[in-house]
Formats: C-alpha cells, structure tokens, sequence
C-alpha cells in the first residue's frame, strides 16, 4: 500500500538538488530519458543540466512550451534558448506547465512598427513577487539589436503600460 503513495511523490534525491525558494513546492514531475527529472513547481520549471543539477526558469521567464514527439519543448523569453527533453512518462507535467505559463501572461500585444515590422510586446506577472517582466519578439528578419528598431518598440511599450496601468 505503501508503494501507490510513494509512486506519485517526487524522489528524496532530485528534490535535495532543486534550488526551492521559500514557499515553492512541486505540482508535477516526470522522468526524462537521460535519467533525472523534470519539476514543475509553483514558481518555476526545473529542468536537468546534465551534470546532475537542474536549471530553474521562473515561469514568467517561459515564452511557450509545447509537447511534440515524445519530447517537452521550452522557449525562454526574449529569444533565449529552447530547450528540448524526452520524457519517458510525461504524466501530467505537460499540461502542468502550459497551465502555469499561461497564468503569468497579463499583456500580449502584436504591434506592427513605424518603420515597418512586428514586434510582439508580452507581460508576464511574477507568480513569486508580482512584478510584471516585459519581453519584446521581433518577427524574423528584423534585427533586435539595431538601436532605431529597439527605440520604436520601447515607445510601443511604454504607450502599451500607459493604456494598461502596468
């Protein structure tokens, strides 16, 4: 009887590993093929490194994550890097995780620019301290470090948080 409790409880020796904050606790986890887990807790998603610890990405920090072919697909916010593990029983993480990345959204706003291009303005509120973190999405072929293109989408974003209050 024992055994049907345990089952569902996060293993002793991956929950000693994650960096929790104070107050956080796991949802969901899952097994991957290489061995460890993923976590998903009320704060972040913790995903291997591979060196047996775990890199921890705050929800608002998770610009979309999809469940393709057997594999969990994460893409951090303002073009940062995707990240692609295999799950070997996904249980309920999957659906875990589009759940808590859509909760932080407050503001998806398409803007086409001044100068021509889309930008996509996203706010994400901070499940952990509430403060809205703002991230810009040029479309392909537009150049986000180009000085002139950053300035049009900043005024975007600012009159974007004038009409919302954020």
């Amino acid at each position: 009887m024992l055994r049907i409790f345990t089952r569902n409880r996060l293993p002793a020796s991956v929950r000693a590993r994650l960096e929790l904050a104070r107050g956080e606790r796991p949802l969901a986890f899952a097994p991957t093929r290489g061995g460890s887990h993923v976590v998903a807790t009320t704060l972040a998603l913790h995903l291997p490194t591979g060196d047996g610890g775990f890199v921890r990405l705050p929800w608002e920090r998770i610009d979309r994550a999809v469940w393709e072919n057997g594999r969990l697909v994460v893409q951090e916010t303002s073009a940062g890097p995707t990240h692609r593990i295999g799950l070997t029983d996904p249980g309920s993480v999957p659906e875990t995780v589009r759940e808590r990345v859509t909760s932080t959204v407050v503001v998806s706003h398409p803007a086409t620019l001044p100068g021509g291009g889309r930008v996509r303005i996203t706010g994400r509120r901070s499940p952990a301290t509430g403060e809205v973190r703002w991230a810009m999405l040029f479309e392909a072929g537009l150049d986000p470090d180009d000085p002139g293109l950053r300035a049009q989408a900043e005024q975007v974003l600012e009159d974007l948080r004038r009409q919302t209050g954020l």
